[in-house]
């Protein structure tokens, strides 16, 4: 079932969410929409590095979640400094620390269900700003 969250209620929201089984058209799916909302945003210069850590991260709940249930969600930013997106899954296990080299396939370190794209300063973006997790209710 997807969602689309328009007005916010407060800018913590996502302006975009997707719940459904991923399969190997979902990374696809997503990359189109969320190259749709950065065109909108007038942030289309993240598009190739977004579309490739969204597709990253849906590899990987296609790969390791058994039922591969999955929560896409899409944030806008404040003052159009970039990109904020969230992936979940259905999978209660942990994920495993493992030791390897960061260009193997399957990674190392962990497993990573977000990532933000941020406006260079040059473009607008703050260069006081750097990508963090936050704690989400």
């Amino acid at each position: 079932m997807n969602h689309v969250v328009v007005p916010r209620r407060n800018p913590g929201e996502p302006v975009y969410r997707a719940d459904f089984e991923l399969g190997e058209h979902s990374a696809r799916h997503l990359r189109r929409v969320l190259r749709l909302y950065l065109k909108a945003w007038d942030l289309l210069f993240l598009a190739d590095a977004a579309e490739l850590a969204l597709t990253e991260l849906i590899a990987n709940v296609v790969q390791h979640v058994p039922d591969r249930r999955g929560q896409t969600f899409v944030f806008r930013l404040p003052r159009g400094e970039g990109v904020r997106v969230e992936v979940a899954d259905s999978s209660p296990a942990a994920p495993l620390a493992i030791t390897g080299d960061p260009l193997d396939d399957g990674g190392g370190g962990g497993k990573t269900v977000w990532f933000e794209c941020l406006t260079p300063p040059e473009l607008g973006g703050s260069r006081f700003r750097a990508a963090r997790p936050e704690r989400r209710p």
